[in-house]
């Protein structure tokens, strides 16, 4: 909307490039491979976790940490805890905290989807991490980004999607639109995982801790200025799609749960795993 794109938060965003991808400190020549690489998970709701499920449909070994105060909800996890493990722990005990650090040390990628600061508290800011393991790819999702005078606020899709305009666009005269299916979430979220893919590959050539950004405000600044397809009144003119080609079949408590598979990537082997007690990264793969 205009009046977005002329504000001080909208001009901040449209500043920011879509992926912010940077050198965080130097160090030596890394060679993680995708297949065992060990993603740490410090996400919630979609964007985040649509990044990490993403990175284990290639082989990644993701454990994500959500706090026993905040636990995700466990029908959410059928669709954004696919080929990752989940475990409960409280960043505010000691013990608890100690588990992270020793985990953070035999990381090789941390993913983060809490606003700007959150994390901060617990020791797990970007800057933080990048000094005690630098051989860390640090990448975070945020709604509005880190920079600018909503850096530190809350947000979600749908509330992007109004303030952004989208809303208005996909609307009509007496009604807000929006997306389908939280696009924005989905979209970064999948950026992301590139990202922390790029990253991984820049440690092959340049060595060091990587640090990555990426926001839904910027990812809908891109979108709206990408080129649209005109429908006509009769509807789509490619015809009605069968969703049968993109979904997939996986076990769940309550039984065989269906969902959409990764797009380019190897469809998951497992649904969302539960560690009870003191959770480890996996063997590497010999």
């Amino acid at each position: 909307a205009p009046a977005w794109a002329g504000s001080e938060p909208g001009r901040a965003v449209a500043a920011a490039p879509l992926i912010g991808l940077r050198r965080a400190v130097g160090g030596p020549l890394r060679r993680a491979e995708l297949a065992g690489l060990r993603v740490l998970d410090l996400t919630r709701v979609i964007a985040g976790p649509v990044a990490t499920r993403t990175l284990a449909s290639h082989g990644a070994d993701v454990l994500r940490i959500d706090s026993p105060r905040l636990a995700e909800d466990p029908g959410q996890l059928v669709d954004t805890g696919p080929g990752k493990r989940h475990v409960l722990l409280d960043l505010a005990a000691a013990t608890d905290r100690r588990t992270v650090e020793e985990l953070l040390a035999g990381a090789d990628v941390v993913v983060q989807g809490y606003r700007p600061g959150a994390l901060a508290r617990f020791g797990l800011a970007p800057a933080a991490l990048a000094e005690r393991h630098p051989h860390l790819v640090v990448v975070g999702l945020s709604a509005w980004g880190s920079t600018g005078p909503w850096g530190g606020r809350r947000g979600f899709d749908s509330l992007v999607q109004a303030v952004s305009g989208i809303a208005r666009e996909c609307g009509t005269d007496d009604r807000p639109g929006a997306l389908p299916v939280q696009a924005l979430d989905h979209a970064t979220g999948h950026l992301a995982a590139a990202t922390v893919l790029a990253a991984v590959a820049r440690q092959r050539e340049e060595g060091g801790g990587w640090h990555g950004e990426l926001s839904l405000a910027r990812t809908a600044h891109w979108l709206l200025g990408a080129p649209r397809r005109v429908e006509s009144a009769d509807g789509p003119a490619d015809g009605p799609v069968d969703p049968a080609h993109f979904l997939m079949s996986l076990p769940a408590p309550g039984g065989v749960v269906t969902l959409v598979a990764p797009p380019g990537s190897p469809p998951w082997s497992a649904p969302a795993a539960f560690v009870e007690g003191r959770p480890e990264w996996h063997p590497r793969p010999d």
